[in-house]
């Protein structure tokens, strides 16, 4: 039965301006279960022909039919797929993939197949396989520990796995002893006695001699076409020089391929071997037959080469490990404002008196005084959108306790809301003054840390007296801590009493003080004034001094505070509170419309969009610097995946050649790619949280993790690996195979 055809078959090579005929019209057939040998001197077209035939190359012209289809125009694609399902190589230089052992090497093709076979099935069929061929004692050895012939015997084991219909071999005995090349040929033999055709590719006579039909080439032509039957007993003594016992002996291992391989099930197990017939060497095979084969070549790709993959991910691994840092220390920054703003008071809105002007001169924010602790009352009764508010009276003085004193930073009057306001709701010690302590007037008081530090050192200040401006105060709280806000100052640097004890007592605001500052004035007045003539009248009674006037004051008729604070409802009713409070104010202060307004305004939230912008600005930026270095970090992955395309091209060829698609190379190539950037990303998110953990530890600057962060460093990563590997797996898989086998 006819398995190969062809008819008129021309291959004509362009280099160039110049073509290169090598074959001119070639006509042949071969039938099934030959034994055929190509001869010819070097150049005659007998290796470009056996190339047609293996369907790895294609004729210029004429027709060519492989167990009758026709191969003549069938894509690259479809020719691989023919070579995986009938097609088996044995080259030359033997062309095992380096750093691989003989089991690996022998199942690549298996890797490929159109019917993907069971992983330990395929395992005890290369198995059987090697033992066939006299290897039984080397599954786990590498190319580099085994002899020339040793090597041929994996490469001819590596043929059959596919059982193919056609066995082509290209020089088979070229780089063998004369010993090694009797068995080898013997083997074929074998081979072709169990009913698989082959073909032997030779310019040495004495191995076609072997074979039962000679067809030799000459200038691209067949030049004769020889049946040798009758000659093929002897034909083995002649080739080795060997006596005619030695070379009439099979090799102790020879046996039927096709009894080996449908056997293997039932076959016992060998010494050294387990009971599924694999051997002890390579027990990790098991682990990995639940791998998909693309990723496991691919592993074994980047394990071959175990420092250039570490080099090509480092780039990778800076990068996302920048990326990370940034994130967690700009992330860090972020909070870090985010909780100094909420200290100095969330949805804060501050009403501030007016500027007082005289002759075209103003001067300045605070200079008249606007504010009442009735309006204070109004907003919080009147405003919905509204939720807490505090009057506010300031004041500088001295602070004294026994021998020791302090200038505190802040000196407040207020109500217990301000608390609420400035989200200070932990105390440390004691308790917040009450209302009734502000309608009273009470000489009490809450500190801050640093005041405790100062003045009480490591005593308790709970019911202790502090004097402020001869004023004797009972401490009743110590506020939690607060820390620097975003200016630097320090916010437990500071003292809270009631506001009617700062107002009246501490700042000294009273109707009598009142009165007699308008005496001083007047009494002033009558001293620089020409028109008065008459003397001023005398009290009859003593002026009380300040000591009396502090202890029994009597307030003014109009009291003023220095500010007042309000929290708005949420971030969301900050505008409507302003608005409110405007209208509000409006109507108590009868200002009219188009007039200047007596007070001011302040929205926090403003400032805190301003620095939180600033801040996420500044975050960008480092994660802008730190993309650039992941982007070069890709195109390092892509300029080695590159390097690595042209020092695997045999590798990539041989692949084509037993069977692999272009796809099969472009998702090889591409998972090695991403499997490292995958490597780089988690190595690199280790580094980033490392760097992190020790800018917290030695700088003390806030960080945070980011899980999100972390996230997206993974995508990143196998977005950067699918773009820059990319183009190299594509390149390999553009690559023909005979032009990959014969690179250098």
């Amino acid at each position: 039965m006819e398995l190969v055809r062809i008819e008129n078959i021309t291959k004509t090579y362009y280099l160039g301006e110049v073509d290169v005929p090598v074959l001119k019209g070639v006509s042949l057939s071969i039938s099934r279960g030959e034994l055929v040998a190509l001869t010819g001197a070097s150049g005659s077209g007998k290796s470009t022909l056996m190339n047609i035939l293996g369907c790895l190359d294609r004729p210029t012209s004429g027709q060519y039919w492989l167990d009758g289809q026709d191969m003549s125009q069938l894509s690259p694609n479809a020719r691989a797929e023919v070579r995986t399902e009938k097609l088996g190589f044995v080259f030359q230089n033997f062309n095992l993939l380096p750093r691989t052992n003989a089991l690996a090497n022998v199942m690549m093709p298996l890797e490929y197949g159109v019917r993907q076979m069971h992983r330990g099935r395929a395992k005890r069929l290369a198995i059987s396989l090697l033992e066939r061929v006299g290897l039984a004692d080397r599954f786990a050895h590498e190319p580099s520990q085994m002899s020339g012939g040793q090597q041929q015997r994996v490469a001819i084991a590596r043929s059959l796995i596919n059982r193919p219909a056609l066995l082509l071999a290209d020089e088979p005995t070229g780089n063998l002893d004369s010993h090694t090349s009797v068995e080898i040929l013997q083997m074929f033999r074998q081979l072709n006695a169990e009913g698989i055709t082959v073909i032997l590719v030779t310019h040495d006579p004495k191995v076609a001699a072997s074979a039962d039909r000679v067809i030799h080439l000459c200038d691209g032509l067949v030049e004769r076409d020889e049946f040798r039957a009758a000659a093929v007993q002897g034909a083995s003594v002649t080739i080795a020089g060997l006596d005619d016992q030695a070379a009439d002996q099979p090799a102790p291992h020879e046996q039927p391929v096709a009894s080996a391989a449908h056997s293997e099930a039932t076959r016992p197990a060998a010494p050294g071997l387990m009971e599924d017939g694999s051997p002890a060497e390579v027990r990790g095979w098991e682990v990995a037959s639940i791998v998909p084969p693309t990723f496991r070549t691919a592993m074994g790709a980047l394990r071959r080469n175990k420092m250039r993959s570490a080099l090509t991910a480092l780039g990778v691994i800076i990068g996302v490990g920048a990326v990370i840092a940034m994130i967690e220390i700009g992330q860090g920054s972020k909070n870090a404002l985010q909780k100094s703003i909420a200290s100095m008071g969330a949805n804060n809105i501050l009403v501030l008196p007016g500027a007082a002007a005289s002759g075209g001169v103003t001067f300045g924010s605070g200079s008249v005084k606007t504010l009442t602790p009735s309006d204070a009352e109004e907003i919080k009764r009147q405003c919905p959108a509204v939720a807490e508010v505090a009057p506010t009276v300031r004041s500088r003085a001295q602070v004294v306790f026994g021998n020791r004193n302090w200038n505190p930073n802040q000196i407040l009057g207020t109500t217990p809301d301000y608390l609420k306001i400035r989200d200070w709701k932990q105390m440390d010690e004691g308790d917040m003054f009450t209302d009734r302590d502000i309608r009273n007037g009470s000489k009490v008081c809450v500190i801050g840390r640093t005041i405790k530090r100062e003045l009480f050192q490591n005593e308790s200040p709970l019911g202790k007296q502090l004097r402020i401006k001869n004023v004797v105060f009972r401490v009743v709280g110590v506020l939690g801590p607060k820390g620097a806000n975003m200016m630097g100052m320090d916010q437990d640097d500071l003292i809270l009493a009631p506001w009617t004890t700062i107002k009246f007592r501490v700042s000294g605001v009273s109707s009598t003080m009142q009165s007699a500052s308008t005496s001083s004035s007047s009494s002033s007045s009558d001293t620089n004034t020409l028109s008065d003539l008459y003397p001023g009248a005398t009290s009859l009674y003593p002026e009380r001094s300040s000591v009396q006037a502090a202890d029994t004051p009597q307030p003014v008729r109009f009291i003023t505070v220095d500010e007042i604070m309000v929290m708005a409802a949420s971030d969301k009713h900050i505008q409507q509170a302003m608005d409110q409070i405007t209208q509000l104010l409006h109507e108590r202060h009868h200002i009219r419309p188009g007039d200047d307004d007596d007070f001011n305004l302040r929205d926090m939230s403003e400032m805190t969009k301003m620095l939180t912008s600033t801040s996420s600005l500044m975050g960008a930026l480092l994660l802008v610097v730190a993309m650039i270095s992941l982007i070069v970090g890709g195109v390092g992955i892509m300029n080695i995946m590159l390097v690595s395309v042209t020092e695997r091209t045999r590798e990539i060829g041989l692949r084509m050649a037993v069977g692999a698609r272009s796809y099969h190379i472009l998702r090889q190539f591409l998972v090695e790619a991403v499997v490292l950037c995958l490597l780089g990303g988690g190595l690199g998110i280790a580094l980033g949280r490392a760097a992190s953990i020790l800018v917290r530890a030695i700088l003390r600057w806030t960080t945070q993790p980011s899980i999100p962060a972390i996230v997206a460093a993974v995508g990143v990563s196998v977005t950067i690996g699918i773009l820059f590997g990319f183009y190299p797996a594509w390149k390999a898989s553009r690559l023909d195979p005979i032009e990959a086998l014969r690179y250098e």
